[in-house]
C-alpha cells in the first residue's frame, strides 16, 4: 500500500486543523443562542473566529492537539503491523511540519520526545471486518484539559449536590450531570461527553471515548438511551455553566451513551469529556493501495460555511491596557468581568516551569510580569522560532504552586483558562495580582497576537513545558479573579451547584 501513510498524513493535518460538519453545526447553534453581549457570548464570538483561521491557514484549532487515537477496521489478513509502523512514520512527519505539537511525555523522566512517539503513544485500536477492499481509519485528538475532565463513578455513591446515586438509569443521570458539573469551565465548554454504563474499569472508559466516534446528530438505537442523551442535553444546559464557565445558556453540544454488560459486584459509570475542539475525523482507504477513497464524517462536496461574522473580542474602548512591567497600583483598579488588552512582553510557563520555580531561582526577572499558561506549537524557520498555535492551558494544575510564584517573583498577571482556587485568590489578593481568561483552544486567534519570539528558557523540558519570552500586541483577555478576593468561576461554580440541586428528582 504505497499511499498508505499519505493518506494517513492527510488525516492528521485534516483533524487537527478543521472541525467536522456535525460539531460545526453545534457550535454555529451555539453561536446564534448566546446572548453576544454576555462573556460567553463573546467567548463564542472568538472561538468561531478561531476555527476559520485554523481553517483558513490548515494550522492546529488548539495548541494542545491531543492523544491521537485511532480505530481502524482492516481485511482478514491484513498486515497491521506495517500499518502501525506508518501510522508511527506519519505522525512524526505531521508533528515536524507543525500540525502536531510534540505531546509525547516519558512519565519517569519527564523528557518529551519530540516527536509524539513513545511507549503507548499513538494509541491505535484495530478491529477485522469482512470488507476486503476497504480499510477505514478514524482519528479522534482529545486534548489534556479535557482528558482531565474524564470521571468514572462506582455506584452506588453519594454525589455532592445529587445525593444518593443508585445501581439504575437514574442513578446513571445523576453521575452524568455531576460529571459535567465538575467540569465547569476547566475542560474548554461547551463540551461533548460519550459515556459508558457497565462493564470494567477499563473497558467502561475505553468504551465512554468510544461514543466520541458518534456525529453529535446521530439518535441512539437503544430508546432508553436516546430519551436519557435527550434529558441530559437539556438538563446540562440548564446549569448556566455556559462556556469557558463564564455563565450562560450553552454548556454542551453533544452527549452519546453506550452499555456494556458488567460484573455482578461493580457498576461502573464512565464519563469521557471533550472539548469545543472536537477533533474527529475518517478515512475509508482503498486496500491494495492505501488510497484514500472517501472521506468520513463530511460531505467533500459541501464547502465549510464561514464561523465567524466578526473579529472576536468585540472593542468597546473601555478595555484596559496592560504592559509588563504592570504595578501594583494598575492591577488593584482591576475588576472582575473587565477586558485586557496586553501588550510588550510576557512570558509562557505551566507544569514544568512552576515546579522548577519551586526549586530554583527564575532565569529571567519575572517582577512586574505577566506569565501565561500556555504550551505552544512552534516552528523554527533559518534559526530564528515562530509560534503556530497559543492557546491557554487548564490553569488549575497549577494551583499548588502559583500563590507562592506570584508572592516570591513578583508576577503580577496571571493568564489561563477555567479560573484557579482559593489558595492562588488569597495571594492575588495578598500581593497585587490578577487572573485573566483567555479563551480555551482559540489557538490561532491568540497566535496572531504574538509578534515575536524574544528568547526561550529552560527549552530541556520540551517545547510545550519551555518558558518562552514573547512580544504581543492586543492580546484580549477577561478578569476572572482579581485583587480583591473576587472569583467569577467560585460565584459560577457555587450558582451552578445550586441549579444541580433542582435536578435531584427521579426521572427514570
Amino acid at each position: 500500500m504505497q499511499s498508505f501513510k499519505d493518506g494517513i498524513i492527510k488525516l492528521i493535518i485534516e483533524t487537527s486543523t478543521n472541525l467536522p460538519p456535525d460539531v460545526r453545526a453545534a457550535m454555529a447553534e451555539a453561536v446564534a443562542e448566546e446572548n453576544p453581549a454576555t462573556s460567553a457570548g463573546t467567548a463564542l464570538s472568538v472561538i468561531a473566529t478561531n476555527i476559520d483561521m485554523a481553517c483558513d491557514t490548515e494550522d492546529p484549532i488548539c495548541q494542545d492537539t491531543g492523544m491521537p487515537t485511532f480505530e481502524i477496521k482492516t481485511p482478514v489478513g491484513a498486515n497491521q503491523i506495517a500499518m502501525k509502523r506508518e501510522i508511527r512514520e506519519a505522525l512524526v512527519e505531521a508533528t515536524r511540519r507543525g500540525k502536531l505539537r510534540p505531546n509525547s511525555v516519558d512519565s519517569i523522566t519527564g523528557a518529551n520526545s519530540g516527536d509524539n512517539l513513545g511507549p503507548g503513544t499513538p494509541v491505535i485500536h484495530f478491529d477485522q471486518w469482512e470488507n476486503d477492499d476497504e480499510i477505514e481509519v478514524k482519528l479522534l485528538l482529545k486534548g489534556g484539559g479535557c482528558e482531565n475532565k474524564n470521571i468514572q463513578y462506582s455506584v452506588p455513591i453519594e454525589l455532592p449536590h445529587l445525593g444518593r446515586a443508585g445501581r439504575d438509569l437514574d442513578g446513571v443521570r445523576k453521575c452524568i450531570l455531576h460529571a459535567v458539573w465538575q467540569a465547569q469551565g476547566q475542560g474548554c465548554s461547551a463540551g461533548a461527553i460519550g459515556v459508558c454504563i457497565g462493564g470494567d474499569r477499563t473497558s467502561g472508559y475505553q468504551h465512554a471515548k468510544e461514543q466520541l466516534f458518534r456525529t453529535l446528530d446521530d439518535t441512539n438505537a437503544d430508546p432508553k438511551l436516546a430519551a436519557l442523551e435527550d434529558y441530559v442535553m437539556n438538563a446540562a444546559n440548564t446549569l448556566n455553566i455556559g462556556t469557558m464557565g463564564f455563565g450562560g445558556g450553552v454548556t454542551l453540544i453533544g452527549c452519546k451513551i453506550g452499555a456494556l454488560n458488567r460484573l455482578p459486584a461493580s457498576f461502573f459509570v464512565s464519563v469521557a469529556y471533550d472539548c469545543w475542539a472536537f477533533r474527529r475525523l475518517g478515512v475509508v482507504l482503498d486496500a491494495k493501495t492505501g488510497d484514500i477513497k472517501r472521506w468520513l464524517y463530511r460531505d467533500e462536496q459541501k464547502k465549510e460555511k464561514r464561523m465567524s461574522a466578526g473579529e472576536g473580542f468585540k472593542l468597546t474602548g473601555d478595555e484596559k491596557p496592560l504592559a509588563a512591567p504592570i504595578n501594583e497600583e494598575q492591577i488593584r483598579a482591576l475588576k472582575v468581568g473587565d477586558v485586557v488588552m496586553i501588550s510588550g512582553e510576557m512570558y509562557t510557563g505551566r507544569d514544568a516551569v512552576h515546579t522548577y520555580l519551586m526549586k530554583h531561582d527564575s532565569p529571567v526577572d519575572l517582577r512586574g510580569s505577566v506569565l501565561y499558561h500556555c504550551g505552544p506549537v512552534v516552528m523554527k524557520d533559518n534559526g530564528s522560532y515562530r509560534i503556530t498555535a497559543a492557546g491557554p492551558t487548564t490553569s488549575i494544575r497549577e494551583e499548588p504552586y502559583q500563590g507562592d510564584i506570584i508572592k516570591r517573583y513578583g508576577v503580577r498577571a496571571v493568564i489561563g483558562k477555567g479560573g484557579m482556587g482559593k489558595r492562588t485568590l488569597d495571594a492575588m489578593q495578598e500581593a497585587g495580582a490578577v487572573y485573566l481568561n483567555a479563551i480555551g483552544g482559540a489557538a490561532q486567534y491568540y497566535a496572531r497576537c504574538i509578534e515575536k519570539v524574544l528568547d526561550v528558557n529552560l527549552l530541556e523540558f520540551g517545547i510545550p513545558e519551555a518558558l518562552w519570552h514573547l512580544r504581543v500586541k492586543d492580546f484580549p483577555a477577561i478578569v476572572t479573579m482579581d485583587a480583591h478576593g473576587n472569583s467569577l468561576h467560585a460565584d459560577v461554580e457555587k450558582a451552578s451547584a445550586m441549579m444541580l440541586e433542582k435536578l435531584v428528582e427521579p426521572v427514570f
